[in-house]
Order: structure tokens, then C-alpha cells, then sequence
């Protein structure tokens, strides 16, 4: 499974040529306290169920607050016949240490 840092994501959303689809697998009332711009909502539990809902044919990048959980669901989604998945590593608490300090944190 590939990873990144919240920097290397950080550069990836600056370039106008790259398409990413942002997965923030989180509960809605953490996404609320905070989220990466442009970031699609999808708790984790829901993810079986929603499946035709995500996109195969573009770069996914999974997120949640420390990585672990955001893991787990860039293992399940290869293991159902997405390619491009990376996950975040430190999710969006290393997003407001490393490129949005004015983020709120919890």
C-alpha cells in the first residue's frame, strides 16, 4: 500500500494537473472540528455499502485523524479492485502540524 505525508499531499492538491479524490473516512462530527479542503466524507463503517459511490479511475487518498483507521480502509479498497490508494500518514492532525497550523485539532 502506498502512503504520503501530509507535505507530499500538501503539493500534490497545489498542482492544477492532478486529480485526486480525498477520502476522509472519519465520523461526521470530527469531519465537522475539521477536514482537508475538498476532502468527501464517508465514515468508515459505510464504505462497504458505498463502493460504487468512489471513483476507480482516479487517485484516491484516504484520510482520518491519526492514519490507522484511513489504513484500513486503503486495504480494503484494494483489496476490491481500486489501484491507485494511498493513505495519509498522521491523517489530518499531521495535515495541521505540517501545512495548516491554523486548523483546529483534537
Amino acid at each position: 500500500m502506498k502512503t504520503m505525508t501530509a507535505s507530499e499531499l500538501s503539493l500534490l492538491i497545489e498542482n492544477p494537473d492532478t486529480t485526486l479524490f480525498l477520502l476522509d473516512v472519519r465520523e461526521p462530527q470530527e469531519f465537522e472540528i475539521c477536514h482537508i479542503p475538498n476532502s468527501q466524507l464517508m465514515p468508515m463503517q459505510s464504505i462497504p455499502n458505498r463502493l460504487d459511490q468512489l471513483p476507480k479511475d482516479t487517485a484516491i487518498i484516504t484520510i482520518c485523524h491519526h492514519g490507522m483507521r484511513s489504513q484500513q480502509v486503503a486495504q480494503f479498497l484494494l483489496q476490491n479492485g481500486f489501484n491507485d490508494i494511498t493513505n495519509l500518514i498522521g491523517g489530518v492532525n499531521a495535515w495541521a502540524a505540517d501545512v495548516d497550523r491554523l486548523m483546529p485539532t483534537y
